[in-house]
């Protein structure tokens, strides 16, 4: 699909500028665009053409596929930018991200500002074959990160931050009022710092003095072996960056191991289906099965007599044990299947075996459907004789 509109247009930038270009233009636009400041009727559309403006040149693929192909996604619409884009879970979408940035995320209310930096989240879906080998995974998201021109200040170049002269660094001011039940006492946000407790002469002109901006990141996870769904991993740092240098959040990454097609996990413990014939079932056979490891082959011995459904316990083949050297045990659960390309001279022999052992055993498909031949097999005599075994055995009994 073409790009109906010209994402260097929308921004106001040349085709050739760099990413901090870039973002100044998004962020000085975004300002006067964005709903939480205008209320222009078309102000949330031009806002929304803008985003998506920024969200295509700042990202080196998506822009290299734009610039190449007209379209962010590339050619046929697949993108391929090498990274997981993770979903953003805990209300923190780009819309978040915005608005905390355009609001200057104070807290409001009377209290002091909120300058230390939320924590994040993000979903990571893994194969069940990555869990248990452990991996790395780069993955993207969105944040506000500590702004590129003021180093996380919020101070230009020369400015000086200072304390607040009305609220002396508090924050916050307190009025008293005189009612008849007497003095009565309000604490509010202080307008000169903006709940801050201090002022900067000169602010930064990208982040407006917040010392932070709106950034796509990318980070590298390190996933360990053995890891399950619902398990989450700290990049300490990595959530959102404080205001003017505060401390910044934790990016938290739940994890997420999809479903295998071929084996079912229990906690550490592994299942996996194995076809055997009747045959091997009856006779006792040996099986090679692949592992959950790349390469690995996992030998296990089916004992003569092995019904349907039976559970043949390889240990140390499951899943490894999170920050031991161990593994859970794989099971192999037995399906029998009976064969159906038997000739003739084998279903003969297999049919004098189950009538000396006193088996009901079918009709050959080229014999009679009456008779003694036809319900027990081949030869009345044979037939008769199983009939005799079994009774002689009930009597027995």
């Amino acid at each position: 699909m073409e790009a109906k509109i010209d994402y260097y247009e929308v921004l106001g930038v040349a085709h050739d500028a760099d990413a901090r270009t870039i973002k100044r233009a998004f962020l000085k636009k975004a300002r006067t665009l964005h709903p939480d400041v205008n209320k222009a009727p078309d102000a949330e559309e031009k806002f929304k053409q803008v985003n998506e403006a920024y969200s295509v040149l700042s990202d080196e693929q998506r822009r290299a596929n734009y610039d190449r192909f007209g379209d962010p996604d590339g050619p046929g619409g697949f993108g391929g930018a090498g990274v997981d884009m993770s979903d953003i879970f805990g209300g923190f979408g780009m819309d978040d991200i915005l608005s905390s940035f355009f609001n200057g995320g104070a807290a409001g209310g009377g209290r002091a500002a909120r300058t230390a930096g939320r924590d994040m989240g993000i979903t990571l879906r893994i194969t069940l074959e990555e869990a248990a080998a452990g991996c790395s995974k780069t993955v993207a998201y969105d944040r506000l990160a500590p702004c590129e021109d003021c180093h996380g200040t919020g101070a230009a170049e020369g400015g000086e931050v200072t304390t607040c002269s009305r609220c002396h660094g508090t924050g916050r001011i307190v009025t008293v009022q005189r009612t008849i039940l007497g003095q009565m006492q309000t604490q509010m946000e202080c307008p000169a710092c903006h709940g801050m407790g201090h002022v900067i002469d000169h602010p930064c002109e990208t982040c407006d003095g917040q010392g932070r901006t709106p950034n796509h990141e990318t980070v590298k996870i390190e996933v360990p072996a053995g890891i399950h769904s619902g398990q989450t991993l700290k990049v300490a740092g990595y959530g959102e960056a404080g205001v003017r240098g505060d401390r910044s959040g934790d990016l938290v990454v739940r994890i997420e191991v999809a479903d295998s097609e071929r084996f079912q996990r229990q906690g550490d413990d592994l299942f996996c289906v194995e076809d055997v014939s009747a045959l091997e079932a009856m006779c006792g056979c040996t099986v090679e099965v692949n592992g959950v490891l790349e390469g690995e082959r996992v030998t296990v011995e089916v004992p003569t007599g092995t019904q349907h459904g039976a559970h043949i316990e390889a240990k140390g083949h499951g899943m490894p044990r999170q920050g031991t050297k161990a593994r859970g045990s794989l099971f192999v659960v037995v399906n029998v299947v009976v064969p159906t390309d038997l000739t003739e001279g084998e279903l003969a022999d297999l049919r004098e075996m189950a009538e000396a052992r006193g088996e009901r055993v079918g009709a050959s498909e080229h014999e009679g459907e009456h008779g003694l031949g036809g319900i027990f097999g081949r030869h009345p005599g044979r037939a008769a004789s199983a009939k005799t075994h079994r009774e002689r055995g009930r009597n027995e009994k």
